[in-house]
């Protein structure tokens, strides 16, 4: 089966896959010497590819050796084309760059940030029903507890995070639908 090449950036990619698309740009044609790069960026790291020519086309291919070493996170990215000296920008966005799950030594929490605060909020109110006080003093230092009704507004928060990140991966429901008996 022969896959279909995309014509545009990927909106997201996992290190250890090949990264592959054909860009076309009219006015900086491949074929007249223009040459497309890619500059993506995120705090403490910088990755830098470019295309070749196919045709009028760019075709940008990014081995998968070379994309298992990237770091994972959200990169932005800038596109340009030379051409002598020449340099133009011709696009901008941002990629994620997702793990790759059976390149992980020692495993890997996948939960989402606000899954992750969902679940250790819940586990303070679940340790909160057993006891009564809210402030404690040992060896003149005191300490204090999130009040039970900030908690609960943060986990009420979390969990609209987690219920509208599972809508946009298709788990979740849009609508309800209540019956009666």
């Amino acid at each position: 089966m022969t896959q279909t090449v995309p014509n545009s950036e990927p909106a997201a990619l996992t290190a250890g896959d090949t990264a592959k698309w054909l860009k076309s740009l009219s006015d900086y044609p491949a074929s007249a010497g223009w040459v497309l790069s890619y500059a993506l960026v995120k705090a403490g790291s910088v990755i830098t590819f470019s295309g070749t020519a196919s045709g009028d086309e760019h075709l940008v291919t990014v081995p998968a050796a070379t994309t298992a070493s990237w770091s994972v996170g959200r990169y932005q990215y800038q596109a340009s084309v030379t051409k002598a000296a020449e340099r133009y920008g011709v696009g901008a966005g941002q990629i994620d760059i997702k793990p790759n799950f059976a390149a992980v030594a020692g495993g890997l929490d996948a939960r989402s940030h606000a899954r992750i605060t969902l679940e250790a909020v819940e586990a303070v109110i679940q340790g909160r029903a057993s006891q009564s006080q809210s402030e404690y003093t040992i060896a003149n230092r005191q300490l204090k507890y999130i009040p039970l009704s900030e908690l609960l507004a943060l986990r009420d928060r979390y969990k609209a995070e987690v219920l509208s990140e599972s809508r946009v991966d298709g788990l979740g429901f849009r609508n309800k639908i209540l019956t009666r008996l």
